[in-house]
């Protein structure tokens, strides 16, 4: 221990003692912990046109459960979804255009659009050398957001908070994304895993979604399911309302009047966390001990006894929580969830992991029950996005390193547009109130403390 860590060892139980406040407090002044309402639901704190989530309608103080619904634009995410699915086409870009413009592309729009995010693929000189593959960090989120922390050097308009210029910035950090991903990724793999060093070209004439499994893998090679998969994990993922938490630093961040490179940075220090963007990959180490402890993959029963093991904070992380299963909004069901799972099972089954999907699919049968049987409440739980996503980066061979990375490469359109629009509409710096708690008392001279 060093003399630093001996030193502040003496003040940590004094510390902890002095930064607890009770619980019971936050009812007393009625504070909305964590910004939610009695009723879970969400405090009101802004409008936005960008995205909506929606599961469940208050009627008469009531909270009533329903299908989940997400729209982008007041697009249904299935539409959108099933549009470019039946025409066989990515959709990422198409879904960028539509987040940061508000409508969708006529052909010629989104082929100028595509072809401008090919040209705008690439970083600065010496930028890969001397910001990436130098100081690599055990994790990427922190490498990713000390990357665009370092665009702002190399912008000649890094300030400016003009229509034009915060689309351009927009537009090439959507860009530029998936190679600070990969190459993050791949100095992590050389400089602290042993790993052998490849760092790829892009290529401008294909999408994000080719882009990145060409950028990530040895051999750049890809087949056209996996393409289809990440991509539409991309679409699923870019957007989720204003009101998630890295999409509300965003406009937190940017109601101060401050930088493109510094709101989004501090969104990527948001997404990390495991409660939020982190969560996809817990739900799959999750899931990895479930495989490890449960026999018989198919025995509902069995399986239904190590969820309770969980639940009870007797198994797992012991922290009592099924990952992937439940949802601030959603309540009966997470559309993108839904639309994943679908062609997940395709490529599970294609890659001789039906069993695997198969065991996903009693969890999240299972877990509601249980968890009613464990915590006496009864409540609409489903699986979420996070459920299902860390299994299709898994299909796809994407190590886990990135699956909160390919989140931010993902959400970045949507930090983007909120971006946009609190600085248009915005109009005040973001300031909630605290209250002090602490009762007034004199200071104490020097010469008179113990």
């Amino acid at each position: 221990m060093s003399e630093t860590d001996t030193f502040l060892a003496k003040f940590a139980d004094i510390a902890d003692k002095q930064n607890r406040i009770p619980p019971e407090l936050y009812g007393e002044y009625s504070v909305k912990r964590g910004l939610r309402n009695n009723d879970g639901t969400g405090v009101l704190v802004g409008l936005t046109e960008i995205g909506q989530v929606h599961g469940y309608i208050i009627d008469e103080g009531e909270r009533t459960p329903v299908s989940g619904v997400l729209s982008y634009r007041g697009m249904d995410i299935r539409d959108i979804v099933s549009a470019f699915q039946d025409e066989k086409r990515f959709g990422f870009e198409e879904t960028a255009f539509l987040l940061l413009f508000g409508n969708l592309p006529s052909k010629q729009e989104l082929d100028d659009f595509t072809r401008q995010l090919g040209f705008l693929r690439t970083l600065p000189e010496h930028f890969t050398e001397d910001v990436i593959l130098k100081v690599p960090s055990e994790n990427l989120m922190n490498k990713m957001a000390r990357a665009v922390l370092s665009l702002y050097s190399f912008d000649p308009s890094p300030d400016s908070i003009e229509t034009a210029n915060l689309l351009r910035q927009s537009v090439q950090l959507i860009s530029r994304f998936p190679l600070i991903a990969a190459y993050t990724f791949q100095a992590k793999n050389h400089y602290l895993n042993g790993a052998s060093l490849f760092i790829h070209a892009p290529d401008k004439n294909k999408g994000t979604a080719e882009n990145l499994l060409m950028l990530i893998r040895e051999d750049q090679s890809y087949s056209e399911l996996e393409a289809e998969i990440l991509d539409l994990a991309l679409v699923l993922h870019a957007e989720h309302g204003g009101g998630n938490n890295s999409a509300f630093t965003t406009h937190v961040v940017s109601s101060t009047g401050t930088d493109t490179y510094s709101a989004i940075s501090a969104a990527i220090g948001s997404l990390k966390g495991p409660l939020h963007g982190g969560a996809a990959e817990k739900a799959r180490i999750m899931m990895q001990d479930i495989m490890d402890k449960v026999r018989d993959w198919t025995d509902e029963e069995e399986v239904s006894d190590y969820i309770v093991k969980i639940l009870r904070k007797e198994a797992f992380d012991r922290r009592g929580l099924v990952y992937g299963m439940g949802h601030a909004v959603y309540t009966k069901s997470d559309p993108r969830a839904e639309l994943l799972k679908k062609k997940i099972f395709e490529l599970s089954n294609s890659i001789g992991l039906g069993d695997e999907f198969r065991l996903y699919e009693i969890v999240e049968k299972v877990t509601p029950r249980v968890f009613s049987e464990v915590t006496g409440k009864n409540k609409d739980i489903s699986a979420n996005v996070d459920f299902y996503s860390g299994f299709a980066y898994s299909c796809l061979n994407i190590p886990r390193d990135l699956f909160t990375v390919l989140f931010a490469v993902s959400r970045i359109v949507g930090w983007c547009a909120h971006r946009i629009e609190e600085t248009l509409s915005g109009g005040r710096i973001i300031r909630p109130a605290y209250r002090s708690i602490t009762k007034s008392r004199p200071y104490t001279p020097l010469a008179e403390r113990s």
